[in-house]
């Protein structure tokens, strides 16, 4: 997990090892912000309950969504499609309009690499020269000195400091699936906290070596933004009109009545370069690895706001958020995208509406559709299958509407416990000639908790 020297890399063929600059600056300050914002809702969010249940909390063994209240089973697979879908909208319009936004600022990749591992690996090894000072001093050359024992102990500081950065995240993930005070007990299964170690040793590696190569390797977003974004999306990009040629030098034996070439306004300090997480140069035009985070964007306006100092007729930075093209915000791909949104949202809405915590299934018992009792009345029997998705027992009872007033119903009470299934007997009697009709409708409310559901059937008898 050594980091090569950009020179060493360049010469073996191998990675390129990046030392990002600090930089701070408008977007960075958002950054923070948003940064914060997502590990708040990483840590906070499984602690919080709403009625008695987990706010958020992805149950895996017993198949089941604890929601802002509400409790989710596979019988509600088409409210987690949509679910999906609305997440998958949302950033395809929001890619749209303003680029790679999640890349820059809320994906948990760049959170936590910009928010945690940057600033440990400054303070524990000093700044972006000092670390490449060190790092193109080979191991051989240090053995025996001072020097070895300087990055011996600044090394096994920083990883340190990240496996305790990866296990911490790591167990504050695993809260969404087993419970904040289940995991941080002790009280969780084995499977559990071995779960939490592979993924723990998986941002390991990723925070001290793999980086910037999950953006540009792994994460697929990357290779379709392309595809979701056009000339007028909102993209991080260089002025090269303004900018180029970026230190013309007039010839040193210039003809006679030669112009001298115009200089751009841009320095080529390469601080851009210098800044960028992922090793890129933005003055080169749009590249797919570009994310967004827009560090070149602050670092180009702090070198332009120091020479505003010295000339005020220096223009704005070179770097920044536009457009190819005059943006609109109403244009057929963004139209799409909103409209496959809206339907989505709305779907999700009526369907969301009419949830319920309880599962019935109602089926009419095998065998005849009626039976004729010795006391000559007519009798149908039903088979209720009940699931209760809350997190406690309930007590359900059933009752029904639809039938003539001399009707009679057979369904004791039922207590089923949480996640469990029972299946009862529901006997529904009508007296002789009650009505002459072969069918009548019939409706079961079964009801418990602080919810009910309601079934419709028919009554068959032996009239018509």
């Amino acid at each position: 997990m050594t980091p090569q020297p950009p020179e060493q890399s360049a010469e073996r063929g191998q990675r390129r090892w990046i030392y990002a600059l600090d930089v701070k600056g408008t977007y960075q300050q958002i950054h923070r912000w948003t940064g914060r914002a997502l590990q708040v809702i990483l840590v906070v969010v499984p602690w919080i309950t709403v009625a008695g249940r987990p706010a958020v909390r992805i149950d895996l063994p017993a198949r089941r969504l604890y929601a802002m209240g509400g409790v989710f089973t596979a019988q509600d697979t088409i409210l987690l499609v949509l679910m999906g879908l609305a997440a998958a909208f949302t950033l395809f319009l929001f890619t749209a309009l303003y680029g790679r936004l999640w890349c820059g600022y809320a994906c948990p990749q760049t959170v936590f690499l910009e928010e945690w591992i940057r600033p440990i690996e400054s303070w524990l090894e000093g700044s972006r020269s000092l670390r490449m000072a060190r790092d193109r001093l080979p191991w051989s050359r240090s053995i025996g000195g001072a020097r070895l024992w300087d990055k011996v102990w600044r090394r096994g500081a920083k990883w340190t400091a990240f496996a305790l950065v990866a296990a911490t995240v790591a167990m504050a993930f695993m809260t969404w699936f087993v419970g904040a005070r289940v995991i941080w007990g002790g009280q969780a299964s084995p499977v559990s906290y071995g779960l939490t170690g592979v993924l723990a040793l998986g941002m390991f590696v990723d925070f001290t070596w793999f980086r910037e190569q999950f953006c540009n390797y792994l994460c697929p977003y990357a290779r379709f933004q392309g595809a979701l974004t056009d000339t007028e999306s909102l993209v991080v990009a260089y002025d090269d009109l303004r900018g180029e040629p970026r230190r013309a030098v007039p010839a040193k034996n210039p003809p006679i009545q030669a112009s001298v070439p115009q200089t751009g306004a841009c320095i080529d300090c390469k601080k851009c370069v210098a800044v960028c997480p992922q090793g890129i140069d933005i003055r080169g035009g749009f590249q797919l690895e570009c994310i967004s985070c827009a560090r070149c964007v602050d670092a180009c306006e702090d070198v332009f706001a120091k020479l505003r100092e010295k000339d005020p007729n220096v223009g704005p930075a070179l770097v920044g958020y536009t457009a190819l093209q005059p943006a609109s915000v109403f244009r057929p791909r963004t139209l799409a995208y909103g409209v496959l949104l809206a339907v989505i949202l709305g779907s999700f809405g009526m369907l969301l509406a009419e949830h319920h915590h309880i599962a019935a299934n109602l089926d009419r018992a095998p065998g005849m559709l009626y039976v004729i009792d010795p006391d000559g009345w007519t009798r149908n029997t039903y088979l209720l299958q009940l699931t209760n998705n809350e997190h406690v027992p309930n007590r359900y009872e059933v009752t029904m509407s639809e039938m003539p007033s001399s009707a009679e119903i057979t369904a004791p009470a039922v207590v089923v416990e949480p996640g469990k299934t029972v299946v009862m007997p529901v006997i529904v009697r009508i007296p002789p000639h009650t009505s002459g009709a072969r069918t009548l409708p019939l409706m079961l409310t079964v009801a418990g908790g602080d919810d009910a559901i309601t079934l419709a059937t028919t009554f068959k008898t032996s009239g018509g």
